[in-house]
């Protein structure tokens, strides 16, 4: 498994902005293609001059070197930046950190930009810090009027659905954690005199407010938009961390020590839980990011922002699926012919038998790894593509065994036979009793080529050949063999052609015998068969998991919503609800059907690819 590169001491820029237009920076994304572990993805976004990247660069552990902190009024973080690291409490994992350009700043001449690095942010990352200097909530959540557009900037399902709210409500599977993380903190977290957690703070800002003039309307749809794309939600509350100005404005440079207990704790704190509870990001269905497969996803979103399009959820992971699973096909095609066939596999094998049961173990080891670097090939059509790779490769590496096997035999014969050609050639048997002369060596010869080991499985074949090429020679020196009588020449003759018959019907029950054994060895339907079932049962529990949580979050909302002015919303979100428990009622008591017609259509497939005669009944029971 591939480690972080040593050569990223320091962030990078990941996505640029270049003539008012993103651009992905080659050198990043080449960083990230190196990183096949899976990857958790923590992004932090807020206004300018807020010193988010301080939070970095703790979640880093790096006070210099890191991400570039703002002293003066302009923005200092530029576009996207990057910092890959191990993640320091899950093994074999990495830690990506992402910083985003401050939101907000005048000095912007293209406003949408902030727009776009907010979605990108989100689309990007699996835990969404969002950072703000207030202790005002109406201005701090009035400033994420960027969530309110992202169903503007992007689409879930590649194909329109008939009302919005359904279609923002497909968000809530893609999106990511939800972290406020409140700077220089002066309140106290009281409600109605009671303590209150800093969680209860969020939900609290969180609430409507009452009201139908626009103001109310834009605060309020920001308001209803967190709730709505992120269900797991959470809050930090941060104390100033130095209050003399000319310390604060060079946060960097300011020892820990020297920072306030209290900032200090509360900083050690959102670091713990970011380690502990950040999720690794994943797609829907439960499929991990590893950092080459975010590196595509960051060229397709930024490709399709260039282009003028609505970057599309279902439309990436399509665009990933085809990338990630040829790459897979290519993987699993290259570990069963070059390491694994090409490695145990001297030529020729002893029999056909002991090629076969290579061939079955290293096709079963690279359905394996297929397995488990695919995802989402829902028609099957690239394990289909596997299967006949593997089937071309198999027939490849038996028609190289027969090669080698054939000149193999052939070069024995060839150095056991020059002796006996030599003397045919000078007349030596042309003599009366010259075919008893001949039949001697013959036998001798015969017995040699029997006694050399591992001639593969064309020794009979080849020898019959031979035998069949010698007999036109061989009845010539037996009817010119005047030491003979014609009776004991017909005697002889009809012997001959006994033991040639005997000989031909040896190497067709050789070849049929061989033909059982392909048959036999036939295991690539069952091989993949059994694989498929276990993935496909995988991703049905996840598939289940993932409509639950949907749905207790609809719920959640659907209560949050009383007002009548939230009707249609309620109705929309009534029929979502009854489809949803309709599909967790169908995956919860149905036999799989799903599973069961993926499996059929599979067989057939691999039935047609295989040419296997035998019949598939009873299969599945």
């Amino acid at each position: 498994m591939a480690s972080v590169p040593t050569t990223m001491m320091s962030p990078i820029c990941l996505v640029g902005n270049k003539n008012k237009q993103l651009l992905g920076n080659q050198q990043a994304i080449q960083i990230l293609d190196k990183i096949s572990q899976p990857v958790v993805l923590v992004t932090i976004v807020g206004q300018y001059c807020t010193r988010k990247s301080y939070l970095m660069n703790c979640l880093a552990g790096k006070e210099s070197n890191g991400f570039r902190l703002g002293s003066t009024v302009q923005s200092e973080t530029k576009d996207i930046w990057m910092w890959c690291l191990p993640h320091p409490s899950k093994p074999n994992h990495t830690l990506v950190l992402l910083d985003t350009e401050g939101l907000g700043d005048v000095e912007k001449s293209d406003p949408k930009n902030d727009s776009w690095i907010f979605a990108l942010a989100v689309l990007l990352s699996s835990t969404f810090v969002y950072n703000s200097v207030s202790t005002n909530n109406n201005n701090a959540l009035d400033q994420l009027h960027y969530v309110a557009e992202l169903t503007e900037l992007i689409k879930a399902k590649s194909s329109p659905n008939p009302s919005r709210e359904e279609d923002s409500t497909e968000f809530a599977n893609f999106f990511p954690d939800f972290i406020w993380a409140v700077r220089d903190f002066t309140l106290e977290l009281k409600l109605d005199d009671q303590p209150i957690t800093e969680d209860e703070y969020l939900e609290n800002a969180l609430k409507l407010i009452p009201g139908e003039n626009p103001n109310v309307k834009n605060s309020n749809q920001s308001r209803e938009c967190i709730k709505q794309f992120f269900p797991k939600r959470k809050c930090f509350v941060f104390d100033r961390p130095k209050y003399e100005k000319e310390l604060l404005a060079h946060l960097e440079y300011v020892l820990e020590n020297q920072l306030d207990p209290k900032f200090q704790e509360q900083s050690n704190n959102f670091c713990s839980y970011i380690f502990t509870h950040a999720r690794t990001k994943t797609l829907s269905g439960g499929v991990k990011f590893t950092g080459n497969r975010l590196g595509t996803l960051v060229v397709t979103y930024v490709d399709a922002i260039k282009s003028g399009a609505v970057p599309c959820l279902e439309s990436a992971v399509v665009t990933l699926v085809q990338f990630e699973n040829s790459a897979a096909v290519q993987k699993a095609a290259e570990h069963y012919y070059k390491e694994q066939m090409v490695q145990r596999v001297t030529f020729p094998t002893d029999t056909l038998q002991e090629l076969l049961d290579v061939h079955t173990g290293c096709e079963r080891e690279a359905i394996a790894v297929f397995m488990r670097h695919s995802f989402k090939d829902d028609n099957r059509e690239f394990q289909k593509t596997l299967m006949e790779i593997i089937k071309k490769k198999k027939e490849e590496f038996m028609l190289q065994n027969e090669k080698a096997s054939i000149d193999y035999c052939q070069a024995i014969l060839d150095r056991l036979l020059e002796p006996l050609m030599e003397k045919i050639s000078a007349g030596t048997f042309c003599v009366p009793g010259g075919y008893n002369l001949y039949i001697e060596p013959k036998k001798r010869i015969l017995h040699q080529y029997w006694q050399v080991s591992r001639k593969g499985g064309k020794a009979n074949e080849v020898l019959q050949n031979f035998l069949q090429s010698q007999a036109a020679i061989e009845n010539s020196i037996l009817q010119s063999d005047k030491g003979l009588t014609l009776a004991e020449k017909a005697v002889a003759a009809e012997r001959a052609q006994k033991k040639a018959a005997e000989k031909e019907q040896e190497l067709l029950r050789q070849k049929l015998k061989e033909q059982r054994q392909q048959m036999a060895a036939q295991r690539s339907l069952e091989e993949n068969i059994a694989q498929l079932r276990y993935k496909l049962e995988m991703e049905k529990d996840i598939y289940l998991r993932e409509m639950e949580r949907l749905l207790d979050h609809t719920l959640t909302m659907q209560n949050e919503m009383p007002t009548e002015r939230l009707r249609k919303k309620i109705e929309s979100m009534n029929v979502k609800i009854i489809h949803l428990r309709m599909e967790i009622e169908v995956a919860q008591n149905d036999e799989t059907p799903q599973v069961s017609r993926t499996l059929d259509s599979c067989a057939t497939e691999a039935t047609s690819i295989l040419s296997a005669s035998a019949t598939l009944v009873g299969l599945f029971k």
